[in-house]
């Protein structure tokens, strides 16, 4: 097991590379999201992926249906540096296709792929290549054989349909691939990453499937995936919602940040505001979210807006505002450094956090250019 968080020791499993972004074993844990544009329209597609990227996205998976849409796959792999994964099914010639143009990771599951012949092609063409595979297995597309056996979809259903996959692939001595057991359903999710996590050692890409809206697919999201997380369960995570892919991208660091598994931007914390506050907290911080959004720099700013609790918050952040009248007072790392007014409050502390920022990467390449 392995030691990450005072709290949390992750489950250990082998590690796969997709692309440059290392799965499992000791690495972060990753961020996923996929592009929800027809792949075929290729510009459509790479703005959707720079955006991601400029989020802070770590891997993209691009649905490919069909032959057309690996051609168009080849254009936008030539183009784009963040690792993708090709999601497949069905058709093992689109899959030996995205193979030779390059992808960094397949998400198919070898039992609708075909005979034992088209599955050994494509698993012959990834180990060639090093390339890893994602099975996925979902409670809403379970074979009609556990359905009968099961009646009805259940975490032990998925299991099982996850292990006849594994199986194809340990008679093919095929170990390079990462796995998914998800539902729409939080506790048969858990129920199910649980049961498969002490029977094998590949690693987890986690997710609440078809979770819903931003902000109820964010909530579910969260709960299941934080349980799951601060039992040490996941390597890698995709937040599924029926929203903007960018969004995915940060609920998912969101929900890392909060559980101390990433540190990536500004860490905010923020009261909720009551009839104390001396400025317009909401107001203030919706501003700085969307003005930070920018940084990938951690840095850790408190902003409280009455002088109760916002000296405790303060004093444990990089920069901290607390609410005070006439003026505010500004903390620099636990100390009490100066006074601020109202006029012109996020502009100051948005000069502030980017001064800081600056000041970080500078010793950091100082740092580096030492040895």
């Amino acid at each position: 097991m392995i030691k990450v968080h005072p709290h949390i020791t992750r489950r250990k499993t082998r590690q796969i590379m997709v692309g440059d972004v290392a799965v499992g074993g000791n690495a972060q844990i990753s961020v996923q999201s996929m592009t929800n544009t027809e792949t075929t329209d290729v510009d459509a597609t790479l703005e959707q992926i720079k955006q991601m990227v400029t989020a802070g996205v770590d891997i993209v998976r691009v649905s490919v249906p069909t032959m057309d849409a690996a051609e168009a796959f080849s254009q936008i792999r030539s183009q784009v540096r963040v690792p993708l994964v090709a999601d497949i099914h069905f058709d093992y010639r689109i899959a030996l296709k995205v193979l030779d143009y390059g992808v960094d990771c397949l998400r198919i599951n070898p039992g609708n792929i075909g005979s034992e012949e088209r599955i050994r092609a494509v698993i012959n063409s990834a180990k060639d290549k090093d390339i890893p595979l994602r099975i996925g297995v979902n409670a809403g597309s379970l074979g009609k054989t556990l359905l009968r056996k099961y009646k009805e979809p259940s975490a032990e259903a998925m299991v099982e349909s996850a292990l006849n996959q594994i199986d194809i692939l340990d008679k093919l001595d095929f170990q390079n691939f990462k796995i998914s057991l998800k539902s729409s359903e939080i506790f048969m999710t858990m129920a199910a990453y649980r049961g498969l996590a002490n029977q094998i050692d590949q690693p987890f890409h986690m997710g609440i499937t078809e979770a819903g809206g931003l902000r109820t697919g964010t909530v579910k999201s969260a709960i299941g995936l934080g349980a799951l997380l601060m039992e040490g369960i996941g390597d890698t995570i995709r937040v599924s919602l029926a929203a903007d892919p960018v969004e995915e991208v940060k609920v998912g660091f969101d929900i890392l940040k909060s559980l101390g598994l990433r540190h990536k931007g500004v860490n905010l914390v923020a009261c909720p505001s009551c009839s104390r506050q001396n400025f317009d907290v909401i107001g203030v911080v919706n501003e700085l979210e969307s003005r930070l959004e920018d940084i990938t720099t951690p840095i850790d700013l408190a902003v409280i807006g009455c002088i109760v609790n916002g000296p405790g918050e303060a004093k444990v952040a990089e920069i901290g505002l607390t609410g005070a009248s006439p003026n505010n007072l500004v903390y620099l790392d636990g100390m009490p450094d100066h006074k601020i007014s109202n006029d012109n409050l996020v502009e100051e502390l948005e000069s502030m956090v980017r001064d800081r920022v600056k000041a970080k990467q500078s010793a950091k390449k100082d740092l580096i250019a030492s040895g």
